[in-house]
């Protein structure tokens, strides 16, 4: 899948580096904010990838954790800040619930 539009939600600190890597749909929001554009971006049919901070996810509702998780177009994908320690889902883990593909099969194969 090529990533033809992309979105990136957050704090300051995560958007301004990829903006600078010129991503140009890029939204620095308090967390309050970030969630209520969440919904509005992903039914937007506008982007293919949305990139969100990690400390978001933990902020979402039931119902807004699922479009998270279930959406493939667009796909969204969280993001830890740099230097925030964080309990890290494995590329396995994240494979296995996006995709619904378990990689650890595919190993040696």
């Amino acid at each position: 899948m090529q990533f033809e539009k992309v979105a990136v939600v957050g704090d300051r600190e995560l958007v301004l580096g990829f903006k600078l890597i010129g991503i140009q749909d890029v939204f620095i929001r308090p967390a309050e904010e970030a969630l209520e554009l969440f919904p509005e971006l992903v039914n937007s049919g506008k982007y293919n990838l949305i990139i969100m901070s990690e400390a978001l996810r933990s902020m979402m509702n039931g119902s807004t954790l699922r479009l998270a998780d279930t959406s493939l177009n667009p796909l969204v994908i969280f993001i830890p800040l740099p230097g925030k320690e964080r309990d890290q889902e494995s590329v396995e883990e994240l494979a296995k619930r996006v995709l619904g593909v378990d990689i650890n099969g595919l190993k040696g194969a």
